[in-house]
C-alpha cells in the first residue's frame, strides 16, 4: 500500500483518495445521493470527490468514512492524513498567476508519474528543453503581446523545475517520440538551437530516457493529428491518463477504451520511429546541416 505523501503531489493524492472513497461507498451499498446527503452536498460533489477533481474537506471525509462504516482505525487515519495532504499546495502553485488553471492538474500528475510517454510534432518535449530554447518558445507563443522579462524568466524556471522529475531520487522514465521536423525547425538563434540539439544527445544517454526520431524517409504514419502524452503511475489506484493540450484548454482521458486507442497509436509511432541506438546519429546529422547553412 502506498503511503500518504509518497508522490509528494496533491493531484495524485486526490485521485487516490477519491478512488478509496468510491470503493468504500460501493462496498457499503450506498448511493452517491445518500452520500451527498450525509455531507450536506450534491451528488455531483460526490462524483467530483471520487474522481479527485476538487479539494477535500477533512470533516467531509471523516463523515463519509463513518457513514461507510470503516472500522479499521489505522486505515481511517491514513485516509484522513491523505485528505490533509491532498489540500497542500503543489510547488507549481507559485506560478498560478502565469499558467492556466487547466494546466495545474497536469503538473501534479507529471510529478507523480512513473512513466511518461510523449509524442511531439513541432517542438522538443518540455522535459528535454534547454532554458534558452524554452525561452524562445515562450516568447514565440505570445507574439501578440511582449511578456515582461520577469514573467518569461519565471515561466522558464517553471519548465526547468518540471525536469526535476527525471533527476529526483526515484526518477520517472521518459520515452519521447519526436518527428524529425523538430530537428529541422530552428527555434531561437542558431547558437540556441545547436545547443538544444547537443543537449538532446546528452539527455538520450540517460538510463531513464528513451528518445526516438521519426525520420522523413519514413513517409506518412499514424498520430499525425497532434502531440499527446501518456502518463502511467506506480499505483493501482491511479489510472493511466492521456493528456492532450489545445490552445486554450486541455483534455484528460482515462476511460479504458480511449486509453487503449492512444496506447495503440503510441506503439505504432514507436515502431515507425528509428531505433533508439540511431538517435544520436540522426541528431548529429541535423547539427551538421545547421552548421552548413
Amino acid at each position: 500500500m502506498t503511503e500518504p505523501g509518497a508522490y509528494g503531489g496533491p493531484t495524485a493524492q486526490r485521485i487516490i483518495l477519491g478512488t478509496h472513497l468510491r470503493r468504500l461507498r460501493e462496498a457499503a451499498g450506498i448511493s452517491r445521493t445518500q452520500a451527498a446527503w450525509e455531507i450536506r452536498g450534491s451528488e455531483s460533489k460526490i462524483s467530483r470527490l471520487e474522481l479527485g477533481r476538487v479539494s477535500f474537506k477533512v470533516r467531509d471525509v471523516d463523515d463519509l468514512l463513518t457513514f461507510y462504516k470503516l472500522e479499521d482505525e489505522a486505515e481511517r487515519e491514513r485516509l484522513l492524513t491523505m485528505a490533509q495532504q491532498a489540500n497542500d499546495p503543489g510547488w507549481w502553485q507559485r506560478y498560478d498567476d502565469l499558467t492556466p488553471i487547466w494546466f495545474h492538474d497536469y503538473l501534479g500528475l507529471e510529478m507523480a508519474a512513473d512513466l511518461i510517454r510523449t509524442f511531439e510534432l513541432q517542438f522538443v518535449p518540455g522535459l528535454l528543453q534547454t532554458p534558452e530554447y524554452a525561452r524562445a518558445i515562450i516568447q514565440l507563443g505570445r507574439q501578440d503581446v511582449a511578456l515582461p522579462r520577469a514573467e518569461v524568466d519565471r515561466l522558464v524556471s517553471l519548465r526547468m523545475s518540471r525536469q526535476e522529475v527525471l533527476t529526483r531520487q526515484r526518477p520517472a522514465r521518459l520515452w519521447a517520440i519526436v518527428d524529425e521536423s523538430v530537428l529541422q525547425r530552428p527555434i531561437g538563434s542558431p547558437t540556441v538551437f545547436r545547443a538544444q540539439l547537443e543537449y538532446l544527445i546528452e539527455a538520450s544517454r540517460r538510463h531513464n530516457v528513451t528518445l526516438q526520431i521519426i525520420p522523413f524517409d519514413k513517409g506518412g504514419y499514424t498520430a499525425t493529428g497532434g502531440a499527446f502524452t501518456l502518463l502511467r503511475f506506480n499505483d493501482a489506484d491511479l489510472p493511466d491518463i492521456v493528456y492532450i493540450e489545445h490552445l486554450t484548454s486541455a483534455v484528460y482521458l482515462d476511460k479504458r477504451e480511449e486509453l487503449d486507442t492512444y496506447v495503440v497509436t503510441m506503439d505504432a509511432v514507436t515502431i515507425s520511429a528509428a531505433q533508439p541506438r540511431e538517435t544520436e546519429g540522426i541528431i548529429r546529422r541535423a547539427i551538421e546541416r545547421l552548421d552548413n547553412r
